[in-house]
């Protein structure tokens, strides 16, 4: 596993889910997503087996308790990520070299955790299936986070990288 914190990088052509199976451009999210100018990006990377999973969850949920307010979304975080972990390993982890790349990106108001992968293959939420074993994982990181979206690989890397986006302090529900 390794960890190192990088600088922030420009912008990349991101696609947002919008929560009905669709994509738009991040253009048309930008206002719920906005950053500060300054930020801290930590990153890890993982063999892609799923026994690794644990370690994923509990890397990151050691990392959000300094950054999140609240245990819940802290849970939440954490269960996003590992559904995005499996699904990496499920789709993208075919050799025993293989390995993904989970980045946790911090802002003033927003947590953006980030998995990364070397399949091309943009996910695909299925219709959630109550016999099914599997299929649930982009529903429950729809459930649990503001939005989620799909972006190309680093530059000099091959797949795509699949993100959520939190805010880190929720506003209660006005009635």
């Amino acid at each position: 596993m390794t960890a190192f914190r990088a600088q922030r990088r420009a912008p990349s052509s991101l696609r947002v889910h919008d929560g009905d199976g669709t994509f738009a451009p991040r253009a048309a999210v930008r206002a719920r997503t906005a950053r500060p100018a300054a930020n801290e990006l930590l990153r890890w990377t993982f063999p892609a087996d799923p026994s690794w999973a644990a370690a994923v969850r509990h890397t990151v949920t050691d990392r959000l308790a300094t950054v999140l307010p609240h245990p819940e979304q802290i849970d939440n975080a954490a269960l996003a990520t590992g559904e995005l972990f499996a699904n990496a390993v499920r789709h993208a982890g075919h050799g025993p070299g293989d390995t993904i790349t989970v980045a946790v990106e911090c802002t003033e108001h927003v947590l953006r955790v980030i998995v990364a992968d070397r399949s091309p293959l943009p996910p695909r939420p299925q219709p959630t299936d109550d016999c099914a074993e599997s299929g649930r994982g982009l529903a429950i990181v729809s459930a649990l986070t503001d939005g989620w979206g799909t972006a190309p690989p680093e530059p000099g890397s091959t797949g795509k990288r699949v993100w959520f986006t939190m805010a880190r302090e929720r506003r209660e529900a006005t009635p």
